[in-house]
């Protein structure tokens, strides 16, 4: 048994610099990571004879030993927190889980540029605008750009191989650029600059300049290019009138709202560029019960900004919706970490508030929904506890099987906790060495590769097989004897089609007694086990689809040892393809460059037998 952890002892050795600490508990995991400008104060906080907050206190009850690493500042500290924290992913601190990219709007450097959308990092010389908060906003946007400026946005590849202009120049939405002679370079270049403007937000000089070309085409008596400029000009003036959100703002801001209730947060980050909101996000955050608001928002931030996933990069300015005490400190870790002024703010007036507030009332609305789409969740879960005859239900598990007549079989297990749909636990298993379309087979391959040696925490309250009484009984035998020395035995359950194969008319059939169930099609419960089902179909089918597309547009000679990229393309080449290669015989095979003859043996073999 472990000793007690002697906090006396060690606040009398614990230094008063900056620095970060990391607290273990008794299985030498670390439970949390945090950062203090005098370590001993901060330390000293946490074993206090009266420890406000339910979060610290549980905490503290669970320290078995505490870490400290001095740095020289207090940013420094804020960087290696963020780093240890993005490394140990430890359960009382707040996690930020997010690997989407967000999408840009790039004008490329070309002698005939061209507008489209990127994701990623930013790696292709040209302008980028943005982020925008997913790729509906850019498609959007680009859409619209289609119609004000005749700009191309088609791919290279076609841009370069076209001998006679494409759909969209008779629709008026391409200046033909590919095609010489259809618009000049002068012009092509007004078109591309008045789109740049656009994107910054320079509306009014946009305006201000079609409406002087109009003017000098027209006192030119070039009246097809007056009235073109007039086109343009009255199309961007009902853009300008239907525009969303839009304000005086000139800058380029991220606007960050909270909510807290029933110790679940959202965060909304609002992107606003040059005046205009091109569209938020909403984050929520996991963390501890009862963690402060503060902390909350000040975790999101160093992880939202200092990750760096797929190129994001902070704005001059963040607006938060309350105040933080370490704020200055903020600003000057993501100054040093971008290389460039970066400024938090809280305290704004005037037409930033209203952004702030909007961000908030965001963050609030998202919340309540999360929320009211939890207790409905839960409302289910608790009726399933009835239907089944059990206590608290915290996880449930669903396997399906897809193949296509027996080619390429994935098994799917789905999970799902008191809160939905648990996707970091999903599995795929990709089965083989059966006879293909035996799905009895498949499903005893994959329960086994799940449950043997499995650990019992991750073990299901409830397992639903999708299937009739043929693939319960074979789920039963295969998990009766996997888990044979566990102290914990799911519930199986077979989930079988009706004989319409509609929602509402599946049969329940119960494990070990096989007794068949039929729920009524309005009942919550039945909804949740025909969503757990669908999801597991889903998730079978869409790794079915992948393998079977990676399989045929795979050539046969990637599998063979040996063979690597440039092989294959020698043998392709010198052999006349595929097929001809397959025809070869060794002798063939061996006088192609770079293939011995002990290598030539090798692929006839593969590709014969």
């Amino acid at each position: 048994m472990s000793q007690p952890f002697d906090a006396k002892a060690f606040l009398k050795v614990v230094t008063e610099q900056p620095g970060v600490y990391l607290m273990y508990d008794a299985g030498g995991e670390v439970i949390y990571v945090g950062k203090a400008k005098n370590l001993k104060k901060r330390l000293s906080s946490y074993f206090r004879a009266n420890v406000s907050g339910e979060k610290t206190r549980a905490l503290v009850r669970q320290i078995a030993d505490v870490q400290v690493t001095v740095t020289h500042t207090e940013t420094e500290a804020l960087i290696l927190e963020h780093n240890l924290i993005k490394q140990h992913l430890p359960k009382y601190n707040v996690l930020l889980r997010d690997d989407k990219s967000y999408p840009y709007i790039l004008i490329s450097d070309h002698a005939h540029p061209r507008i489209s959308i990127h994701r990623g990092a930013r790696k292709k010389r040209g302008e980028y605008f943005g982020p925008y908060p997913n790729g509906n906003a850019v498609r959007e946007s680009l859409h619209l750009m289609q119609k004000l400026f005749p700009v191309r946005q088609c791919e290279d590849s076609v841009y370069a191989n076209r001998s006679r202009p494409c759909l969209l120049y008779q629709l008026k939405r391409c200046a033909g650029p590919c095609v010489r002679g259809l618009v000049s370079e002068e012009e092509y270049a007004h078109q591309v600059q008045l789109a740049r403007l656009f994107l910054q937000g320079r509306n009014q000089q946009v305006l201000t300049d079609l409406a002087d070309s109009m003017e000098r085409a027209s006192s030119e008596l070039r009246f097809e290019d007056a009235a073109r400029f007039r086109d343009q000009l009255l199309a961007l003036r009902r853009v300008q009138e239907q525009q969303f959100v839009s304000g005086n703002v000139l800058d380029d801001l991220d606007v960050i709202g909270l909510a807290v209730e029933r110790s679940q947060a959202c965060v909304q980050v609002l992107f606003i560029r040059q005046g205009k909101v091109l569209g938020g996000r909403s984050y929520f955050p996991r963390m501890a019960p009862d963690t402060d608001a503060e902390e909350i928002l000040q975790s999101f931030v160093l992880q939202f900004y200092l990750s760096g996933i797929n190129g994001r990069e902070a704005p001059s300015e963040v607006l938060l919706d309350r105040t933080l005490s370490d704020e200055t400190v903020l600003s000057d870790t993501l100054s040093q970490h971008y290389g460039r002024k970066v400024r938090l703010r809280s305290a704004v007036r005037s037409e930033r508030a209203r952004f702030v507030k909007l961000a908030r009332t965001n963050a609030e609305t998202a919340l309540a929904s999360r929320l009211a789409h939890r207790s409905t969740q839960r409302q289910r879960l608790v009726q399933l506890q009835e239907v089944l005859g059990l206590g608290d239900i915290f996880r449930m598990e669903c396997f399906d099987i897809s193949h296509t007549m027996g080619e390429k079989t994935v098994a799917s297990c789905v999970v799902f906790d008191q809160d939905g749909p648990r996707k970091s636990d999903y599995r795929r298993f990709n089965i083989g060495g059966i006879t293909p379309g035996d799905d009895y087979a498949a499903m005893e391959q994959a329960l086994r590769r799940r449950f043997e040696g499995a650990d019992p925490d991750t073990l299901p309250d409830v397992l639903f097989i999708d299937g009739g009484l043929g693939q319960l009984s074979r789920a039963e035998a295969v998990v009766g004897e996997a888990l044979a020395d566990s102290p914990k035995q799911p519930m199986l359950v077979g989930v079988a089609k009706g004989v319409t194969r509609k929602p509402g008319l599946e049969t329940l059939i119960m494990g070990i007694s096989h007794e068949e169930r039929h729920l009524p099609a309005d009942l919550p419960a039945l909804h949740l086990i025909q969503h757990i089902r669908d999801e597991s179909h889903r998730f079978a089918i869409t790794g079915h689809r992948a393998r079977r597309g990676k399989a045929r547009t795979t050539s046969s000679l990637e599998t063979i040892p040996g063979v690597g990229a440039k092989r294959r393309q020698a043998l392709l080449k010198y052999l006349g393809g595929l097929q001809e290669v397959k025809r070869a015989s060794v002798d063939e095979l061996s006088k192609v460059p770079g293939i011995s003859r002990a290598l030539a043996e090798k692929i006839h073999d593969a590709l014969h037998h």
